[in-house]
């Protein structure tokens, strides 16, 4: 299994314990795990590489130069970074025919098999929508982006690198940027939708892409069978949505205890491994 990730700095430590969850809740996984940045240093990125080494799991790092994104839009609003994941296929190793794109504010709390052996069907991308109680936001989103697909998430990606190598040009994800800069809201989750929409496998979010801000709306939406038995059951990703992050101090939402259990865990395993080998 072949795991993508782009982070900076400050996304480190959430980063560590996301891998941190997905080790525990997937034992016996062999992983690759890729990740695309432009500005960390190799000190920075230390105890990443002693967590990687001590689960067992290959870690490549992937720095892309500023000179790439010459001729992109790059403002504070839309940095280069939000390019990274739609142009993985440009940036990966041509051996590589499938990628799972993960946001670093994600627990894993169950298997990500039947995810990675999902059938993409000939698309370039498998991903959820967040669609609420209603599909108003899912509306109002195909009316501003021009579109008639779901308002797919971008934090949980399953790539089809091979066919993203044929069909996925820069050029033309810069340009759209540059013409409807003043459309985008979440602009790399805004491109994803307007350019690639129609080319992506919707993915189940109560499975692969639970928004852990939203537990009454899945409640209500399934009938009272999603409840947290459930969750803790069959859920893979819990995925930490908006701007309130567990991690900070403050956050309300009812996952946020669960997620303060796997940094006291991640913590653990980390001083175990920089102790010495397992």
């Amino acid at each position: 299994m072949e795991l993508l990730v782009t982070v900076d700095k400050k996304y480190l430590p959430p980063l560590q314990v996301m891998l941190t969850s997905l080790y525990i809740n997937n034992p016996g996984e062999d992983l690759e795990i890729y990740l695309i940045h432009s500005g960390l240093r190799e000190e920075e990125m230390e105890p990443l590489k002693r967590q990687c080494d001590g689960m067992g799991y290959k870690l490549f790092l992937i720095k892309i130069e500023e000179e790439y994104f010459e001729d992109a839009p790059v403002t504070k609003q839309y940095p280069r970074e939000m390019y990274y994941r739609l142009l993985a296929p440009c940036f990966l190793p041509d051996r590589l025919t499938r990628i799972l794109y993960l946001d670093p504010d994600i627990l894993v709390i169950n298997s990500l098999r039947s995810l990675w052996e999902t059938d993409l069907e000939g698309k370039l991308f498998a991903a959820a929508a967040h669609t609420g109680k209603t599909n108003l936001a899912n509306n109002i989103n195909q009316v501003r982006l021009g579109t008639d697909n779901k308002y797919y998430n971008s934090g949980v990606l399953l790539m089809n690198l091979e066919q993203g190598r044929k069909e996925i040009r820069p050029d033309e994800i810069f340009a759209y940027s540059r013409e409807h800069a003043r459309e985008l809201l979440l602009p790399d989750q805004d491109i994803l939708n307007a350019v690639f929409g129609s080319r992506t496998r919707e993915l189940d979010d109560f499975l692969w892409n639970y928004d852990a801000r939203n537990y009454s709306t899945y409640l209500l939406r399934s009938g009272g069978i999603c409840d947290m038995d459930w969750v803790m059951s069959h859920t893979g990703i819990l995925h930490f949505c908006g701007r309130s992050k567990p991690w900070q101090s403050g956050y309300i939402h009812r996952f946020g205890i669960l997620y303060k259990h796997y940094i006291q865990l991640n913590r653990r395993m980390c001083q175990r491994f920089e102790s010495g080998p397992r």
